[in-house]
């Protein structure tokens, strides 16, 4: 058991009591420091604890966040986040964010999970891409933050989207909920993602001299976030992601057919309905966005042009350590506890 005081910083213990307590699982990976980052700074919380992700890890600082959060890092201990935080955030491998959700939830705390345990709906998808996950949680909702706000408020376990399927279903579902996705038409997603969409683990096809100077297709028709992007367009989409040699951002380029006639300026309109009251989404219309535009931020910016035929070229760009994961997971968390959804993202 590890209590909590010794994690908190000098300027969290002086906030009010009433402040949500929240604690990071997993602050070793890459989206869980980028946790620590945005909570330790994050006016509407306290952060409580900070584990690494496994029992057996010793206790240690992170250099990186030197000055912005003066804690340590705790071994792994599920009573302790149970105890000491309102909401956890997990941002641990898929198996042991199955195996430590319902206790977390039994424990009454709230959970927001940055693995892909939770994000399937359908049983039979889950045991081919997430065999440890039996069952979604009551009270799961699949938090695609600006098409999921209603139901945010009264989640109890949060299943935060992949980084892939976020950058491209942020771009895809204005037009399809506005009937504009031609029906029996192919959905192609050519996406591009920067090497710590691979995690921290090291592996061979991830090591400096196998990704500098090359570009790579790696899980063609075979990847998980496919069927994560299915689910939520409820259609077949042809989906090829690859290996870029940059440290973050994803590019997706979404080749879609629309009704022939269709124009920019119209497409436009749509897009503008969709996201009047989204503020990290930013529309860029025939300036196509790069990925430079949004590294380091929560913001996913949407280009797009049209061809008089009916087809229609989107580009939606993100960064896959924020907008991709720990951003959206502090604005879902905004919006679970009350908060404006911005805070402590910008």
């Amino acid at each position: 058991m590890h209590s909590p005081v010794a994690t908190e910083t000098a300027s969290t213990t002086s906030r009010p009591a009433a402040l949500t307590r929240v604690a990071v699982a997993g602050a070793t990976g890459y989206a869980g420091q980028e946790l620590l980052r945005a909570l330790a700074r994050h006016p509407g919380v306290r952060l409580t604890l900070a584990t690494s992700s496994t029992a057996e890890s010793a206790a240690r600082p992170l250099p990186a966040l030197a000055k912005i959060w003066t804690g340590s890092l705790s071994p792994l201990d599920v009573d302790a986040l149970g105890r000491d935080a309102d909401i956890v955030f997990l941002a641990l491998p898929d198996t042991a964010s199955a195996e430590l959700t319902p206790a977390l939830l039994q424990a009454g705390a709230r959970v927001i999970d940055i693995s892909g345990a939770f994000r399937l709906r359908d049983a039979a998808s889950r045991k081919t891409w997430y065999p440890e996950t039996d069952t979604l949680p009551a009270g799961t909702v699949y938090g695609l933050t600006e098409w999921s706000r209603a139901e945010l408020p009264s989640a109890r376990m949060v299943a935060n989207p992949g980084c892939y399927p976020t950058t491209s279903l942020l771009a895809l579902l204005p037009l399809l909920k506005a009937g504009l996705l031609l029906e029996g038409s192919d959905v192609v997603i050519d996406a591009k993602s920067g090497v710590s969409g691979a995690g921290k683990a090291p592996k061979e096809h991830t090591h400096f001299s196998e990704v500098h100077g090359s570009l790579s297709a790696y899980g063609v028709f075979n990847h998980r976030h496919g069927v994560e992007i299915e689910q939520g367009l409820g259609r077949e989409v042809t989906f090829t992601p690859h290996l870029v040699p940059l440290n973050r951002g994803i590019l997706a380029t979404i080749y879609v057919r629309v009704p022939p006639g269709m124009t920019e300026a119209r497409l436009g309109e749509v897009y503008e309905q969709a996201y009047a009251q989204a503020p990290f989404v930013r529309l860029t219309g025939a300036a196509l966005p790069e990925i430079k535009h949004v590294a380091h931020t929560n913001f996913c910016d949407i280009g797009w042009r049209v061809h008089s035929s009916g087809r229609a070229i989107l580009v939606s760009v993100l960064d896959n350590l924020v907008k991709g994961a720990a951003g959206q997971a502090v604005q879902n968390m905004n919006l679970m506890v009350g908060l404006d959804e911005q805070m402590g993202l910008l």
